[in-house]
């Protein structure tokens, strides 16, 4: 995979009254043409400084920021002006012009950029219809719906072709329905324009709908670097485990009669555990369940309870054994 955007040992540290804050530590990061990446972490984790690393809004301390091989430190103000224009952003507050209209939002930056007013009107019209909101074009942002805002500002965003699109907390303020949506288009964006789609994110649902790897971040560093499947499967670093785990997860042993079993991807749309309740003839208690489908597989666990008989859980467990469903069993059963 050829690497677009690729970040070498970036350290930022922020200076204040009250002292020094390093928002960022030794940041190496690579992400590859036409890959949607993700960077979640916790607030106060500076994913936002980071993102902005990558067009040079915030220039790191010390390190190298490569855009498709290109050190941006090293280009006059004049290069840096035409590398950002490969480079669209979206945020989570929209920064729409409220005293434009939405197809003026969107010709804006094109006509700053050079292009005549015609040509911007018509590429306007382009994004907007792409992005779905080209029965808009003459409303102003205050008449428009959060999802409809921000579905104008990612036309503004992809409105000079870039290359790369950032995406800073794009979706926070959003309800669920709608983030479900705009996640949608910029999946659809990504697989029609073949844009890099860099996401910032502190929610792991965002991760799982649209990225293919991730990084968490965590202080100011990256902890841990993966497949958005692999992390989720079997997180390694302890941040990775406090996102992806659920706060009711259950805590201790397994209980008496109680299995916990365990889905890693090799289960497509496979109904297992039904199955194995049909199999048998015997039903089971779900007692916690954190599954997840990720591209068409699926992740997570249950802890089931078994029924009381030996030979029924026997005959279970069997059964998940021929499956190669992997499963663990509590000291109450040995």
């Amino acid at each position: 995979m050829e690497t677009i955007v690729e970040l070498r040992n970036v350290s930022k540290t922020f200076k204040g009254k009250a002292g020094s804050i390093e928002a960022l530590k030794s940041i190496n990061l690579r992400v590859g043409a036409s890959e949607v990446f993700g960077i979640i972490g916790l607030s106060g984790a500076g994913k936002s400084t980071l993102i902005r690393t990558v067009n040079l809004l915030e220039k790191p301390d010390s390190g190298h920021v490569l855009i498709q091989g290109v050190d941006l430190q090293t280009l006059s103000a004049k290069q840096l002006l035409g590398t950002r224009h490969s480079i669209g952003m979206i945020f989570q507050s929209f920064n729409l012009i409220k005293q434009k209209s939405v197809l003026d939002n969107v010709c804006f930056p094109l006509e700053i950029s050079g292009i005549s007013k015609t040509e911007a009107k018509k590429r306007a019209l382009e994004v907007l219809e792409l992005v779905g909101v080209s029965d808009k074009v003459s409303a102003y942002p205050s008449q428009l719906s959060g999802g409809q805002q921000q579905r104008v500002a990612i036309a503004r965003a992809i409105a000079n072709n870039p290359s790369i699109l950032l995406c800073d907390e794009a979706t926070s303020a959003l309800d669920p329905e709608t983030t479900e949506s705009i996640l949608s288009l910029l999946t659809t964006i990504n697989e029609r324009l073949g844009l890099t789609i860099l996401v910032i994110t502190h929610e792991m649902s965002v991760i799982e709908a649209i990225c293919d790897r991730v990084a968490i971040l965590s202080d100011g560093e990256i902890v841990e670097t993966g497949w958005v499947s692999d992390v989720f499967k079997s997180p390694q670093s302890d941040m990775g485990k406090r996102l992806i785990a659920p706060r009711n997860e259950p805590q201790g042993v397994l209980g008496k009669n109680q299995i916990r079993v365990v889905f890693d991807g090799t289960h497509t749309n496979e109904p297992v555990i039904a199955a194995m309740i049909l199999e048998t003839g015997k039903l089971v208690n779900i007692m916690y369940a954190n599954t997840k489908t990720l591209n068409g597989r699926m992740f997570g666990e249950m802890i089931l309870e078994l029924p009381e008989d030996p030979a029924d859980q026997f005959r279970m467990c069997q059964y998940l054994d021929h499956k190669q469903v992997s499963y663990s069993r509590g000291s109450a059963h040995d």
